[in-house]
């Protein structure tokens, strides 16, 4: 009796033995699959990851489509609206006193912009990727870069001329430098020869504004302009503005220009576009003609132009 009592005890306890066994066993397999599950999930996320930022490296296009999927994807009419207005130019460069006698709803209607601006000057987001693009391949800082392409975006809508061309002019001939000066006397941003055109400064506070980032943009803007009008062609507007109408070739001065013009039009679509290729501050712009006998060149230059072609008169429309 006691034998068989003993006996059905050891049975019990190999059960119970065995049963942990087989709880402990179940655990650890569970344990052991879930892990592997997450080690593989995780490894799949990692290897799309990669993927997906590879495809948005080789088509930076993609990256607005994908923020348009986003819910959270803020309408960009909306964060227009909620902008505040465009300075006006004049009012950049106005004195307190100026600015005291303008009227109030003066100033509103100047910064209403039209449909053809809006096309010039593009919207906020393409002006911030020029801002940003600009001040780190110049090594500037991004507030004085924000300032500069302010202003020639708001020069362009003024003499209704291309923002990007501006903004290209202004960084081979100076490197975004205000105080530039060249040995013959080409001064500021766009190196405008302010002895020759002095009576451009002169709504400006006079020859001394040439050094004045704002008043130099829009004086240069304006003979820039001015020149391409003349020449019939972006080309041979710069060819003017370089100095070099008496010669067969600019030096490579348009070519460099143009080159820039067209990254700048790059960024201004949200490409990657790199920032360390030879910048316009390494390279000496060579002006042959920068020389106070320039304006009998001017003189000279106005009565050898000849008159514009058509299909010249529909490219500068594009501009």
């Amino acid at each position: 009796m006691i034998q068989r009592f003993i006996l059905a005890v050891q049975q019990g306890s190999q059960k119970v033995t065995d049963k942990n066994s087989s709880i402990f066993i179940f655990a650890r397999d569970a344990k052991d699959g879930f892990l592997t599950t997450i080690h593989h999930l995780m490894m799949l996320l990692g290897m799309c990851s990669i993927s997906l930022l590879a495809v948005m490296f080789i088509r930076p296009d993609l990256i607005e489509k994908f923020k348009n999927l986003s819910p959270f994807n803020i309408d960009e009419q909306t964060v227009e609206v909620n902008q505040p207005s465009l300075p006006n130019l004049k009012m950049l460069m106005a004195t307190p006193q100026q600015i005291a006698q303008v009227q109030p709803n003066e100033v509103e209607n100047k910064a209403i912009t039209t449909e053809e601006d809006s096309k010039i000057l593009g919207n906020q987001r393409q002006q911030q990727w020029v801002t940003t693009w600009l001040a780190k391949r110049y090594r500037v800082a991004t507030d004085a870069s924000n300032m500069l392409v302010s202003a020639a975006y708001l020069t362009a809508k003024d003499i209704k001329l291309d923002p990007l061309l501006i903004l290209s002019v202004m960084a081979i001939e100076s490197g975004l430098n205000p105080f530039a000066e060249s040995p013959v006397g080409a001064q500021g941003l766009m190196q405008v020869m302010s002895k020759v055109h002095h009576e451009k400064f002169q709504d400006m506070g006079g020859i001394k504004a040439a050094l004045n980032p704002v008043a130099n943009i829009k004086v240069g803007a304006l003979i820039l302009k001015d020149y391409v009008t003349r020449g019939g062609s972006i080309e041979a507007g710069l060819k003017l503005y370089v100095g070099a109408a008496a010669f067969d070739n600019d030096a490579g001065y348009g070519t460099r220009v143009l080159a820039e013009y067209r990254r700048l039009k790059d960024v201004s679509t949200g490409k990657n576009v790199p920032t360390y290729t030879t910048t316009s501050a390494s390279i000496s712009v060579n002006r042959p003609q920068e020389t106070a006998s320039e304006v009998k060149t001017d003189k000279l230059i106005d009565s050898k132009v000849l008159p514009i072609e058509q299909k010249h008169q529909d490219q500068l429309a594009t501009l």
